[in-house]
């Protein structure tokens, strides 16, 4: 752990959480609030079960990545090292309701969050006061104000997020544009954008999807209305941003958790503008590219892929609905089968009732007779950002819906000590 520094301390400290004692506490009681034995069986029966016409399908990758246990583990550990002091949070620690609950539950104090007060915020900090980092990041210029004030960090950054920092700083260094995919509002991208312009010089421009990359491509190409561009992507963009400047030297990065195959295919389409307004010979003084797609969202992208390869009824999304990598699952199964993104099992109300989150009207909405009768398959996967304690109250309420003793689940996968399990 990195300490900002002080007027009595003015050298870094180095403060080590992940002693053995206090990991193997905060392991235990992780484990406590998150973890499911049901879950651990299906995974060993192949991450699949059936009893009595239901079948339920797990996909073989879901669930909490290593990034997301680090910054939980690292949360917890500071609770437990610092006791006696208050502990807070930029923001969320990740992108999952009940975690974050979990997280205030600790007396953990949420600082510069989206209806916060930034200004206020800060200004109550006080010197030696202990802030953790999220999982995404935070801004340069939060960070810069709470050093300011001589405050410790808990940094629990994603490596994969810092690798996207080290590649804009670079294009930045090299006087190249970073054009990031990605959503200009989630606090990943926020957090990276400030890298392509803390060292002074450096200018960004987010596109969310193809449509908005056409737009960029199509200036490139042949220039345009300014003003109308710069309407466009209002907020999106750095300051100072100007098209007609700033897409001449450009590098493409991406937020970690959107879909890898409409990021190659922004790479792509960026690239061949580029060869056209500048030629192939010239394409390398012009146009860099680099993959920064977190592993773990591929992997769990990859992982329903060959899930949706089977046949099945119906796919049930666990996670938090402002989870970027869930949604993005969300969106693969929406074009396959019936698909819900669900926050958490209380949202299946009966078989007649679900309510789930519709990506395309940024709302949650009520869907009736979603429930097919007679023999069933249920394909359930969930985002990094989601505990499996989640994923087995799904699975134990869709058990219920099909009017099926859970005790049957149980001896299938061969759980013998019912009462141990948790209920929904």
């Amino acid at each position: 752990m990195q300490v900002g520094q002080t007027k009595q301390n003015p050298k870094p400290k180095k403060i080590n959480l992940r002693t053995p004692d206090v990991m193997e506490a905060v392991q235990a009681e992780v484990l406590t609030h998150y973890r499911s034995e049901l879950v651990d069986h299906i995974r060993a029966n192949g991450n699949q079960v059936t009893v009595d016409g239901l079948t339920i399908r797990l996909a073989k990758e879901f669930g909490f990545c290593y990034g997301v246990e680090r910054a939980i583990d690292l949360a917890y550990a500071a609770r437990k090292v610092f006791k006696d002091k208050p502990l807070y949070l930029i923001g969320e620690i990740i992108h999952n309701p009940e975690v974050n609950h979990q997280i205030k539950a600790m007396g953990i104090q949420v600082i510069c969050g989206k209806e916060s007060d930034v200004d206020a915020d800060i200004e109550r900090l006080q010197e030696g006061d202990i802030v953790i980092i999220p999982a995404f990041g935070a801004e340069v210029s939060v960070m810069d104000r709470i050093k300011a004030k001589g405050c410790q960090f808990v940094d629990t950054t994603c490596g994969d997020v810092m690798s996207v920092w080290k590649r804009v700083r670079q294009y930045a260094r090299d006087q190249y544009t970073s054009i990031i995919h990605g959503k200009a509002w989630h606090e990943e991208t926020k957090a990276t954008s400030s890298r392509a312009t803390s060292q002074g010089n450096g200018h960004y421009l987010v596109v969310f999807d193809l449509d908005e990359t056409a737009v960029v491509c199509d200036y490139i190409r042949n220039g345009g209305d300014r003003e109308a561009f710069l309407e466009k992507f209002k907020g999106a963009y750095s300051k100072g941003f100007d098209p007609d400047e700033h897409l001449k030297l450009v590098g493409v990065a991406n937020q970690t958790t959107m879909l890898r195959g409409e990021t190659e295919e922004v790479q792509n389409r960026l690239k061949k503008a580029m060869v056209d307004r500048y030629g192939e010979d010239e394409l390398a003084k012009h146009f860099r590219s680099f993959d920064t797609i977190c592993g773990a969202t591929q992997d769990r992208q990859d992982a329903l892929r060959v899930l949706l390869k089977d046949k099945m009824d119906l796919l049930l999304v666990v996670g938090g609905y402002n989870s970027s990598n869930t949604s993005h699952l969300a969106e693969m199964g929406e074009a396959s089968l019936p698909t819900f993104f669900i926050k958490n099992a209380s949202k299946l109300k009966s078989a007649g009732i679900i309510q789930h989150y519709n990506q395309h009207t940024k709302d949650e909405i009520e869907t009736s007779d979603w429930w097919p009768e007679g023999d069933l398959t249920v394909g359930i996967t969930a985002g990094a950002s989601c505990p499996n304690n989640l994923i087995e109250d799904v699975i134990r309420r869709v058990v219920e819906l099909k009017s099926i003793p859970i005790e049957k689940f149980y001896q299938k996968l061969g759980i013998e000590e019912v009462e141990t399990v948790k209920t929904a």
